[in-house]
């Protein structure tokens, strides 16, 4: 079952289309990437889906709800983080939770318990009795993310939730998103952390009002680059260039120092005829790696296409 299905999302401000006809399908339990520059419509796109503002046109089931039809059922059933989370600074942690969980409509035991298990994981147990406007960003980010999970959605749309963190918050943070990945909670993360993006999840779509490419990392990797080799040789590369380039099935060859980077349609059946052929050639072979890009290799080419 998807937890999110859009059909033609569009939200227009004025004359400004900030999201265009987006068709997407995110299944449960899947840690989904949204991923693009600032002013892309990322955000508006979260506001729609978390049912705190209205499509233009186009249409959306969130948890199973219709978008415009059950708004409310979508809410109770949803939990949002934004870049820069309200609290009342003049109260504790513990006093700020407790408050939005009888928001959320806790009775007071079960909101202790959902207060309790939701610092304790964010590692704020500590400083629960500390009045929020002595937290760090850090800390008021964590308390932020405590908040929107009070009520255990089945859906948690996090926007930058690591962004301005020292390392050891991130940690937490992602610690926490794979937590709950496997209770089953769906996250639909936005984020410019790349690397964060390619460590957490399982399905990537990359975005800029529309959306330029949908997949999880590798099948982006894929797509866009191929498939390949690096071979490193035991002193320069450039004189095997030729001889590797001679092989039918190679479809590039790149030198740098030792190394020969090659692109290939199937390296499982064509390694061996290329490495034989070099073997036999005379070649000094040291040892032999993937050919791999970054998800930022991803995001740029595709970003820069769609600018260009």
């Amino acid at each position: 079952m998807d937890a999110v299905q859009t059909h033609d999302l569009t939200r227009r401000f004025g004359q400004r289309v900030a999201v265009d006809r987006l068709t997407l399908s995110i299944p449960e339990g899947t840690v989904f990437g949204f991923l693009g520059p600032n002013g892309a419509g990322k955000t508006t796109t979260v506001r729609m889906l978390a049912a705190l503002i209205a499509p233009t046109a186009g249409n959306a089931r969130v948890a199973g709800y219709e978008l415009g039809m059950h708004n409310t059922a979508i809410r109770r059933s949803t939990g949002i983080l934004t870049e820069t989370p309200g609290m009342y600074p003049t109260l504790t942690a513990m006093q700020n939770l407790m408050f939005f969980g009888g928001l959320y409509g806790l009775d007071a035991q079960r909101a202790r318990q959902q207060v309790t298990r939701y610092l304790t994981m964010l590692e704020l147990w500590d400083r629960r009795d500390d009045r929020v406007g002595t937290f760090s960003k850090g800390m008021r980010q964590k308390l932020a993310l405590a908040r929107a999970l009070l009520h255990e959605p089945r859906i948690l749309f996090l926007d930058e939730p690591t962004a301005g963190l020292d390392p050891a918050s991130a940690r937490t943070v992602r610690d926490a998103i794979r937590q709950l990945k496997a209770e089953g909670r769906t996250i639909f993360l936005t984020t410019h952390n790349l690397n964060e993006a390619d460590e957490l999840c399982d399905l990537i779509g990359v975005f800029r009002t529309r959306l330029l490419s949908l997949g999880s990392p590798a099948q982006l990797r894929a797509t866009l680059f191929g498939k390949g080799v690096v071979i490193h040789m035991a002193g320069e590369a450039q004189s095997w260039a030729y001889l590797v380039r001679s092989l039918p099935f190679v479809r590039e060859v790149s030198v740098q120092d030792s190394r020969l980077s090659i692109r290939l349609d199937d390296p499982d059946n064509q390694n061996p005829v290329l490495v034989r052929t070099l073997v036999q050639a005379g070649a000094q072979i040291r040892y032999i790696t993937p050919l791999t890009h970054s998800l930022e290799d991803v995001y740029l080419q595709l970003v820069e296409e769609e600018g260009s």
